[in-house]
């Protein structure tokens, strides 16, 4: 496994880490803190315009590790559904615009008045096999990013690392997946099943689950702080062949988002280099 104890170059940081900082304020802080790679969200990349965004990310030499998000394909209509891809060409077009590693995939749960889970999982597996040839024309792989199944309604339908590789192995060329400690590490077969998504990992996700947790959504953990053993985590990552950063992505409103973002990246990186 690799040894991060004196090694910053692997971090990265995802921009709801440091929420409410604009792209602006990301890079500069990075900068500072040292730190050479990012993950925005869309939001901050849009406020910047992704013309000056790419200029800003490419005079500072940053990786950008992923755009986040696109997804949400799920509707309860076919107009629903084909706005949600003509959204998730441009979220595509805005990841190659900035040299974006993968386009992190939150893939929609439930459309509204269905109770038909199996439905809204055809629904993603059809929507990425449109949106695929368009993502393998612009060069960004889809990362399909598995959601804890108590956001199976509202946000995410897939929701293990299981399911996320079934897609993968469907549709081809251009799927693969982002592990989120956050909503895999309960997962009995998590082992087996990062193993098995190897060369597809095309992002890893840090952070912790508090006990006890007071948001399911915004109560996530700097790591250390937590239950996930991120180490071991990390290893089996690592044996499946990922050679990438270790992406910091912290949604926290009760405690991280209220501190200084300069402190908050301090410690990101004493934990990434101490606890990761």
């Amino acid at each position: 496994m690799r040894d991060l104890s004196h090694d910053r170059s692997l971090l990265s940081i995802n921009s709801m880490t440091v929420k409410p900082w604009s792209l602006e304020q990301l890079v500069e802080g990075c900068t500072r803190a040292g730190i050479s790679a990012i993950s925005p969200w869309r939001d901050i990349v849009q406020a910047c315009g992704v013309e000056r965004a790419a200029r800003l990310i490419r005079d500072h030499n940053l990786t950008v590790t992923g755009l986040c998000r696109g997804g949400m394909f799920t509707a309860s209509d076919a107009a629903g559904r084909r706005a949600a891809l003509d959204d998730n060409r441009r979220a595509v077009d805005e990841a190659g615009a900035i040299d974006a590693r993968c386009l992190i995939l939150v893939v929609g749960g439930l459309p509204k008045g269905s109770r038909d889970i199996g439905d809204a999982r055809k629904q993603v597996r059809d929507a990425l096999a449109e949106l695929l040839p368009h993502a393998r024309q612009a060069g960004v792989p889809l990362a399909i990013e598995p959601l804890h199944p108590m956001f199976a309604a509202d946000r995410a339908c897939v929701n293990t690392l299981a399911q996320a590789n079934d897609l993968c192995d469907e549709l081809g060329a251009g799927a693969g997946v982002a592990v989120d400690v956050y909503h895999v590490w309960w997962d009995p077969e998590l082992k087996r099943e990062i193993a098995r998504a190897g060369r597809n990992i095309l992002a890893y996700h840090v952070n912790d689950w508090l006990v006890p947790t007071t948001d399911l959504l915004l109560d996530r953990g700097m790591m250390g702080d937590g239950v996930i053993d991120l180490r071991a985590i990390r290893a089996m990552v690592e044996a499946a062949g990922y050679r990438g950063h270790c992406e910091v992505e912290i949604l926290s409103a009760g405690n991280w988002w209220k501190r200084d973002p300069d402190e908050v990246l301090r410690i990101c990186l004493e934990r990434h280099q101490r606890v990761v």
